[in-house]
């Protein structure tokens, strides 16, 4: 990961996890995505190319985003001129990382951004039967291989690889976008009212007939680039 230059002025950053279950990385394919979310958010954007599983299980993610997040306010940033955004496991892992380090007792970013977050590897969502098969982005049935490959024995209930079952106390403003016709709706859905029973401020916009992770096809479809605007209206509103 290359250091970010540093600016005469308050730079901006979004830092982005990328989804995959959390054993596939495609960068080339997030460009298209990150850069309209910059332009939306006028930010910088430091993507970070987290260790995948099996080669690297549970919590290596988690330390890689921490440590990022860590490296970056102690170079160039104040954590109120940062935001995370994530989508799908990566958008779980943006919600897990400000755990970790809330209690770790760092300062967090100034908000959050998820997109159709995986936030329970339990997998105990009633979408995941109710739309699994109907959601042409998550193959459900293999999901449990997915945890396995990535938990490697660790607990599925653990708030570090699933934050539906932490505390999310004291986590910044966050953004929740999932689509209603999703076999993950149900984490998101759950997640946003675990936010708000801990009084933390949440949007959670369910989109009807949108399938896991839209936002990322903005390219042909008018619903994911009214969405990446959406989420600029919300960074620009947070970020100083």
């Amino acid at each position: 990961m290359s250091k970010p230059s540093v600016s005469p002025r308050p730079a901006r950053f979004k830092t982005d996890l990328h989804g995959g279950a959390y054993l596939f990385s495609f960068p080339a394919l997030f460009r298209d995505f990150t850069w309209r979310i910059a332009d939306a958010a006028s930010a910088r954007v430091l993507c970070i190319d987290y260790r995948l599983a099996p080669e690297h299980p549970f919590p290596a993610a988690i330390e890689d985003a921490t440590a990022a997040y860590r490296g970056l306010i102690a170079e160039c940033a104040e954590p109120r001129h940062v935001t995370f955004i994530g989508d799908s496991s990566g958008g779980g892992l943006v919600l897990a990382s400000m755990m970790r380090l809330r209690d770790e007792g760092l300062p967090l970013p100034a908000a959050a951004v998820v997109l159709s977050p995986w936030t329970d590897l339990a997998l105990t969502g009633q979408s995941l039967t109710k739309y699994g098969l109907s959601d042409p982005m998550v193959p459900v049935e293999l999901m449990p291989r997915a945890v396995e490959a990535y938990l490697a024995g660790a607990d599925p209930r653990s708030p570090y690889a699933s934050p539906l079952y932490g505390d999310p106390a004291g986590l910044p403003p966050t953004l929740i976008y999932v689509g209603g016709d999703e076999a993950l709706r149900d984490d998101a859905v759950r997640m946003a009212e675990r936010l708000r029973s801990a009084g933390c401020e949440v949007e959670l916009e369910v989109w009807p007939r949108m399938f896991h992770v839209w936002p990322m096809f903005a390219r042909i479809l008018p619903e994911a680039r009214a969405a990446i605007a959406g989420i600029g209206t919300f960074l620009q509103a947070r970020l100083s």
